[in-house]
């Protein structure tokens, strides 16, 4: 993509949906303008179809890998104790890049791992990181008086066995060295992270630009995840609310970002991607008083489409999208064509030099000729919206297929009778199935999902839990069994078989949604 290897900055925001930004539909309409997010938009390409997973650790697995969620064992997260996030073996755009020369840090929300000196950012490639391990959402843990903080038992079915409740951490860590607790994720904390985070990330670019090596600087911040809580200086600031005052806080934070790479002299050799991890949190609470220091109303919008994350309806698989590189990608472009954040690793590992894995299966295309303007269509015709372990819906072109029903975050998932077929174009809220006359649609739509599949069994997907060292089985090790399975519902059944040495762990089934 260039001679030179571009400085790159992803702004990856939490639970924000695609109708929040002025450029969007959203601003002033939801309480407060953006206008500097509008103006990256107007200087880049803004995408109308970009694509994410259904929850944060799926989603923030998948960007930074190339690879659905499903692979890596991160399409859930699990709770019982074990190793939870990515295995050691996964190789991220940070690793990737700062095997080309790149400096990489990272300040935010992780989610990819609790064990700070084994699943850390900086065990997957980052120089430094602030993060928390999880997610915003422990930080109301602690604002209840009846939280016990400290160990508790579960008598007597885990007998006397001492099972830790502590408030979520902070740590930070360089490189090197061990990780150190900075603070709890408090609401105090929660409030201003993000400012932190941007101040860190300003830092840190001037030091990598002084130091003469491109950075790759990964900002997944922690808004608008609950609890909505504005950083002080914006609480009350618009008189519209909580949410008007984070939109606002959103846009400042940005435009400080963008304001440090002009003052380094560096935003034309600079990638800029702004884009959210999931769609929009559309669990609805009115505030008790405003502003409300515990979020106050939190229903997120997501335009046209209908839903939000933990579905696969469009308004939980599809967020906003800009991406900004002068000179290079041309300005006020806006498209339609779909892209997933998969491709990202893969076109941003090859725009700084980096090699893209030959070892695994990789999800990602290399968008580089669409993304400059080389080519006017992205080369994706279709994405797979996966949910935990299930292939709930995909889509093709206009075209959405959805294999079960589930209309929102707490909606049992049921498999409908006949798969139901959407023209987005004609029905952006997916109300309204046009089987039977597009049923022609399917074809490649079931030949793509086939192929899929069957990577998958070239491939095995990774367990949800696997404890590092992590190695994939060789081939033949698993042999494929067919069974007949005779009842009310009759079927055959393909496993994958191999011998133990011992029982597995057959774990507890109780798995943490991953907001």
């Amino acid at each position: 993509m260039s001679d030179n290897q571009p400085n790159i900055v992803f702004f990856f925001w939490d639970n924000f949906g695609w109708g929040e930004l002025g450029c969007y539909g959203g601003g002033v309409l939801r309480g407060a303008p953006t206008p500097r997010i509008d103006a990256l938009a107007d200087e880049g390409l803004k995408l109308l179809n970009f694509n994410v997973e259904a929850q944060c650790t799926p989603s923030r697995s998948a960007l930074l890998t190339g690879r659905h969620a499903i692979r890596s064992g991160t399409q859930t997260v699990d709770v019982t104790g074990g190793p939870d996030g990515m295995t050691r073996w996964e190789v991220t755009i940070a690793q990737a890049l700062s095997d080309a020369g790149y400096s990489t840090g990272m300040w935010g929300k992780w989610h990819l791992g609790s064990d700070p000196e084994e699943r850390s950012p900086v065990d997957f490639g980052f120089d430094e990181a602030v993060w928390s391990p999880r997610t915003a959402d422990e930080v109301l843990w602690t604002m209840q008086s009846y939280f016990p903080n400290g160990p508790v038992t579960a008598t007597p079915y885990a007998g006397q066995t001492q099972i830790p409740l502590v408030p979520e951490p902070i740590y930070s860590r360089r490189k090197g060295e061990t990780a150190e607790v900075v603070s709890t994720y408090d609401a105090e904390f929660r409030a201003g992270f993000d400012r932190k985070i941007t101040d860190w990330a300003c830092d840190f670019m001037a030091r990598s630009h002084e130091a003469d090596k491109p950075f790759y600087v990964y900002l997944p911040y922690t808004q608008v995840h609950i609890p909505p809580i504005p950083d002080p200086e914006y609480a009350g600031k618009t008189k519209r609310g909580n949410w008007a005052d984070i939109l606002t806080q959103m846009d400042d934070f940005t435009a400080t970002i963008l304001d440090k790479l002009d003052e380094l002299g560096i935003a034309g050799d600079t990638i800029v991607v702004w884009a959210s991890d999931n769609g929009a949190d559309t669990t609805f609470r009115f505030p008790a008083i405003d502003p409300d220091p515990a979020g106050g109303q939190w229903h997120g919008f997501s335009g046209p489409w209908r839903g939000g994350l933990f579905t696969a309806l469009e308004g939980s698989n599809r967020t906003p999208c800009l991406v900004r590189w002068p000179g290079n990608v041309p300005a006020g472009r806006v498209s339609n064509e779909i892209v997933h954040e998969v491709d990202f690793f893969t076109t941003l590992v090859k725009a700084g030099g980096g090699a893209v894995p030959g070892d695994r299966q990789i999800d990602g295309m290399d968008m580089s000729g669409f993304l400059l303007g080389d080519a006017e269509e992205s080369g994706r015709d279709m994405v797979l919206c996966l949910q935990g372990n299930r292939l709930q819906a995909a889509k093709w072109h206009q075209w959405k297929v959805h294999l079960f029903q589930q209309d929102d975050f707490y909606s049992t998932w049921v498999p409908y009778n006949v798969p139901i077929l959407y023209n987005l174009e004609w029905d952006p809220s997916e109300e309204h199935p046009v089987d039977f006359p597009h049923a022609w649609v399917l074809h490649p739509i079931a030949a793509a999902a086939g192929a899929f599949l069957k990577s998958l069994v070239a491939e095995p997907p990774i367990k949800p839990g696997t404890p590092d060292p992590y190695e994939p089985p060789t081939p033949g090790e698993l042999r494929p069994e067919t069974h007949l399975q005779i009842g009310p519902i009759m079927q055959y059944i393909t496993t994958l078989v191999r011998s133990h040495d011992e029982l597995p762990d057959p774990r507890t089934g109780i798995e943490h949604s991953s907001g």
